[in-house]
C-alpha cells in the first residue's frame, strides 16, 4: 500500500504544483514591479523551493560529451555494448585522433549501485577515470519499468550479469565495485576463479562496500539485524502500481530507500533547502545550481525487485554469508580462497556512516590465497559514504592511487614470473598502504 499512497500523493499535489509554478512564472516576468520587491523575491523563492521538493525526478543522463586524453580534448560516445532487460552494460568509448594516436589504455568496468540510484550517481566516477581507460559501466534498469514477464531478478542474477559483462570486455578487465556492489563482484570473482574463468579479472576494486557488516555495524547494518526478514518483506515491499509498465511487480520503492537514507540526515538536508531559500531570495545563482545538481541527482530513484533486496539483506546484513564462508551461488559455494590471479585493492572513507571502517577491508582476510605483494588498502581521510567516490577528495587523492595501481598491476602481468619478482622490490606503488 506504501505504493499506492506515494502515488495518490503526487495526483493530490498535482493542482497545486501547476498553480505554484503559474505563480512563480508570474512573478519572474521581467515587467512585473512586484517581483522586484523583498516580499516578491521570497514569494518566488518560496514557490520554487516546493516544487523542488514535490516535483518527480526522472532519470538523469550521463552528459560526459567529452574528456582529455593526453592535453588533448576528444570527443565520448556513450553506446550500449550488451543488455538485458534489467542492464544495460555503457561504454564510453573516446574519439582517436591524430594527435592521440592509438591508445591500449586499461579496461575498467565500473560496477554501479543497484540500492535506489541510477548508475548516473557515479557521473563524477567516471568523468575522473576516463582520461586514462576504456571505461564501462553497468546501467541498471528501474524495475518499475519492467514487465512482470521479463522474470526475476535476484542476487544470484546481480552476480550471473557481472560474470556475463566481464566475458563480453574479455580478458585482462578491471573490475570496480561501489558501495552494495561490492559483495557480489567479490562473489563473481570467486566463481569465474574456481571455473578457472579465462575472463576473471586482472583486479578488483571494492570500495566502501558492506564485505562483513559485523566489523564496526552503522545504523544501517544494526537496523538489518534487529528485524527478521519477514519484517522487512511486510513492511518495505510493495507492488508497482498502474500504470507503469512493472504493474504487480513486487518492488523495494525507491522513494522508500531515499526516505531512509535522507532520515539519517535530515537536518543536514533540511538546512540545505533553507539555505536554498536564502541563495534565491539573494540572487547568488552559483550556490542555487550547485544544490539544484546534487539534489536533482539525490532525488532521482529507482525501483529494486523485491527478491534482489530481500535477499540481500538476508545473505549480506543477517546471514554474515560471505565472511562465514556460507554464501551460495546457484549450486556453488562462494569460496574467496579461490581467487589468486587477481589482485587486490580496497578502498574506505574515514566517516562513512553506512559502511563502517573496516568492513570493506575483510575482503583481504576472505582472499587468503592473493599474493600480499598484489593487496593494498587505502582508508581516505575527511570523508564520508559519497565523498569515497566523488567529489575533491576522490578526484585529487583517491583516483590517481586506483590509476596507479591498476598501472602496475599491468606492468605486472605484461612481464615473465621472474621479471615480475625482480621489478617488484623496485616498484613502490603496491606500498601506499600495506595490508
Amino acid at each position: 500500500m506504501h505504493y499506492y499512497a506515494y502515488e495518490l500523493a503526487h495526483a493530490v499535489l498535482s493542482p497545486m504544483r501547476f498553480g505554484v509554478s503559474g505563480l512563480r512564472s508570474a512573478l519572474d516576468w521581467p515587467f512585473n514591479p512586484f517581483a522586484a520587491t523583498p516580499y516578491g523575491k521570497h514569494l518566488s523563492a518560496a514557490c520554487e523551493v516546493f516544487e523542488n521538493i514535490t516535483r518527480r525526478y526522472g532519470k538523469p543522463a550521463f552528459g560526459l560529451k567529452t574528456t582529455h586524453v593526453g592535453g588533448v580534448e576528444v570527443s565520448v560516445r556513450e553506446h550500449v555494448v550488451a543488455s538485458t532487460p534489467f542492464c544495460n552494460l555503457l561504454h564510453f568509448e573516446r574519439e582517436e585522433n591524430a594527435l592521440t594516436g592509438r591508445r591500449y589504455d586499461p579496461k575498467v568496468l565500473i560496477v554501479a549501485p543497484m540500492s535506489g540510484h541510477y548508475a548516473t550517481l557515479l557521473r563524477g566516477t567516471v568523468q575522473a577515470m576516463l582520461p586514462e581507460h576504456e571505461v564501462y559501466i553497468t546501467d541498471w534498469t528501474d524495475c518499475r519499468d519492467i514487465p512482470l514477464a521479463m522474470g526475476r531478478f535476484d542476487l544470484d542474477d546481480f552476480i550471473d550479469h557481472l560474470v556475463s559483462f566481464l566475458r563480453v570486455i574479455g580478458p585482462d578487465t578491471h573490475i570496480m565495485g561501489v558501495c552494495q556492489p561490492a559483495v557480489p563482484t567479490l562473489a563473481a570473482v570467486a566463481h569465474m576463479a574456481a571455473t578457472d574463468d579465462p575472463c576473471q579479472p586482472a583486479s578488483m576494486i571494492l570500495m566502501g562496500g558492506p564485505i562483513d557488516t559485523r566489523r564496526n555495524p552503522t545504523a544501517v547494518n544494526k537496523l538489518a539485524e534487529d528485524r527478521p526478514i519477514e519484517w522487512f518483506e511486510k513492511n518495505v515491499i510493495s507492488t508497482v502500481p498502474f500504470p507503469h509498465a512493472g504493474f504487480m511487480r513486487p518492488v523495494y520503492p525507491g522513494f522508500m530507500q531515499l526516505t531512509g537514507f535522507m532520515t539519517m540526515n535530515l537536518e543536514r538536508h533540511m538546512n540545505a533547502h533553507v539555505d536554498l531559500f536564502k541563495n534565491l531570495v539573494q540572487g547568488d545563482c552559483d550556490s542555487v545550481k550547485q544544490h539544484q545538481t546534487f539534489y536533482d541527482e539525490y532525488l532521482s530513484v529507482m525501483d529494486l525487485t523485491a527478491e534482489f533486496y530481500l535477499q540481500t539483506v538476508k545473505t549480506v546484513f543477517q546471514d554474515h554469508a560471505l565472511p562465514q564462508g556460507t554464501m551460495m551461488h546457484r549450486d556453488m559455494r562462494v569460496d574467496c580462497s579461490e581467487i589468486r590471479d587477481t589482485a587486490l585493492m580496497t578502498i574506505e572513507g574515514e566517516r562513512d556512516d553506512i559502511t563502517g571502517i573496516g568492513q570493506t577491508q575483510a575482503a583481504h582476510d576472505l582472499c587468503e590465497n592473493i599474493p600480499d605483494d598484489m593487496k593494498l588498502h587505502y582508508m581516505q581521510e575527511g570523508v564520508g559514504h559519497y565523498g569515497v567516490f566523488n567529489g575533491t577528495r576522490w578526484r585529487t587523492e583517491i583516483q590517481p592511487r586506483i590509476r596507479e595501481f591498476i598501472r602496475t598491476v599491468e606492468y605486472e602481468r605484461g612481464s615473465t614470473p621472474t621479471e615480475r619478482t625482480a621489478r617488484r622490490v623496485h616498484h613502490p606503488a603496491l606500498a601506499v598502504s600495506p595490508v
